[in-house]
C-alpha cells in the first residue's frame, strides 16, 4: 500500500504567500485553464481490435456505473422540480432501470406530469428521449431508462473518456498514442515505449473525483453503522488498514469542477513534496462561505469515495489556493496532481485486456 493511503493527509490553505517557500499565483501564472469536454454531436469513430497492432490496452466502461450515475441524476432532477412546484410526494428511489416517485395527493398527478415534463424531454444534443414514462399504477410515476437513452449516454460517457484519456496521456508525456473506439463500450489505447502498461493502464482508469464535504456530527459514526443513517448522510471510509469510518454529508462543498490548475510541488520547509491547486471563482468564494458558517467543525477531503483527511476547520478560508500534503513521494504528488488538472473520468473504467 502507498505512503498515499498509509496516511491521513493534511489539508492546508495558503492564505498568504509568505507562509510557503513559493509565490502560489506565480506557480499558476504559465498554466492553461482545465477545460472540460464537451458532449459531442456525433459519435467517435470505432475501429476493429487487431492483436497484431502492437502494444496496446483495451479499456470496458463499466455500464452498471454509468446507468446508476444517470439515473442519480435524473432522481435529482426530480425532487428539485417536484419541490419547485410545491408537490408532495414520497417514495423517490432509483430501481433496476428506473427511477419511481409517488404523489401524495391523487389530485396532483396532472400538475406533477406537467412539472416533470423536462425529465422526459427530448436530449438538447441529440434529439433523444433518454427516458420515458410510465404512470400506469394509480399515484406512482416510473420513469424509464430507454434503450436509445442508454446508448446515447453510452456515446456521451465514451467521447468524454476519451478526452480525459488523451489529456492524461499528453500529462504523462507518451509520445504518440492513438485513442479509439472499438465497440460500443470499448476503447483502445494504442502507445510504443511505455515500459509498464498495467502502471499506465491504473492511472488511466482512476476515476480521479475530488470533493469537500461536511462530516455528520449529528451521531457517532459506529451508531450510524449499527442503526440507522440520518437521513443525507453516508459512511465512508479510509483506506488504512483497518479503515476507519466517517459519517458524510452527502452534500457536496466543493469539487474538482471548481479547481482550475493543480501542481506537485513541496512544502513551506522545501522537504514534502505537496499538491497545490488553484480554485475558480466561484470554488472560492462558496468555500468561504461555508468555512465561515462552520469554523470549529470537521470536515471530509474525498478522493474516489474514500476520505483522505478530515481537518478541522479552523478560520473561514478565503484563499483561492489549497494545499494538499502528507508523505507523498514526488511521483504520487504528480499522479494527484494529474488527476485534477485532467479531471475526472465520466464512468467508470475497466482494464480489460494489456498486449506488450
Amino acid at each position: 500500500m502507498s505512503h498515499f493511503w498509509r496516511l491521513k493527509m493534511m489539508l492546508t490553505w495558503l492564505a498568504v504567500a509568505t507562509a510557503i517557500v513559493f509565490d502560489a499565483s506565480s506557480l499558476f501564472a504559465a498554466s492553461p485553464q482545465v477545460v472540460r469536454p464537451a458532449q459531442p454531436v456525433g459519435g467517435p469513430t470505432v475501429v476493429q481490435l487487431n492483436q497484431q497492432d502492437g502494444p496496446h490496452i483495451l479499456l470496458r466502461l463499466d455500464m452498471a456505473d454509468m446507468i446508476d450515475r444517470r439515473l442519480r441524476a435524473t432522481r435529482g432532477d426530480i425532487r428539485t422540480l417536484l419541490m419547485g412546484a410545491k408537490i408532495g410526494f414520497n417514495g423517490l428511489a432509483v430501481s433496476g432501470k428506473a427511477v419511481q416517485v409517488r404523489i401524495t395527493d391523487p389530485a396532483q398527478i396532472d400538475a406533477a406530469k406537467t412539472a416533470l415534463s423536462p425529465i422526459t424531454a427530448p436530449a438538447a444534443d441529440g434529439g433523444v428521449r433518454e427516458m420515458t414514462l410510465d404512470g400506469s399504477e394509480p399515484g406512482l410515476l416510473n420513469f424509464l431508462l430507454s434503450d436509445e437513452g442508454l446508448k446515447h449516454q453510452t456515446s456521451i460517457a465514451i467521447a468524454q473518456c476519451i478526452e480525459v484519456i488523451k489529456n492524461r496521456l499528453q500529462e504523462l508525456g507518451v509520445a504518440g498514442p492513438v485513442v479509439q473506439t472499438t465497440d460500443q463500450d470499448g476503447i483502445l489505447i494504442q502507445t510504443a515505449g511505455v515500459p509498464d502498461l498495467q502502471i499506465l493502464g491504473n492511472i488511466l482508469t482512476r476515476p480521479g473525483r475530488l470533493s469537500f464535504q461536511l462530516i455528520d456530527l449529528s451521531m457517532p459514526v459506529m451508531d450510524a453503522i449499527n442503526g440507522r443513517l440520518p437521513v443525507g448522510s453516508l459512511v465512508l471510509y479510509t483506506q488504512d488498514d483497518p479503515p476507519i469510518p466517517y459519517l458524510i454529508e452527502k452534500r457536496v462543498v466543493l469539487s474538482d469542477k471548481n479547481v482550475l490548475d493543480a501542481k506537485a510541488s513541496y512544502n513551506a520547509q522545501g522537504d514534502e513534496p505537496v499538491v497545490v491547486f488553484r480554485l475558480d471563482s466561484k470554488g472560492t468564494a462558496w468555500f468561504r462561505q461555508i468555512t465561515a458558517q462552520n469554523v470549529g467543525k470537521p470536515f471530509a477531503v474525498i478522493l474516489d469515495d474514500s476520505v483522505i483527511s478530515a481537518p478541522v476547520i479552523r478560520e473561514p478560508i478565503d484563499s483561492g489556493f489549497g494545499q494538499i500534503s502528507g508523505n507523498f513521494t514526488v511521483q504520487e504528488a504528480k499522479n494527484i496532481a494529474l488527476l485534477l488538472r485532467t479531471g475526472p473520468l465520466p464512468a467508470r473504467l475497466t482494464i480489460a485486456e494489456e498486449a506488450r
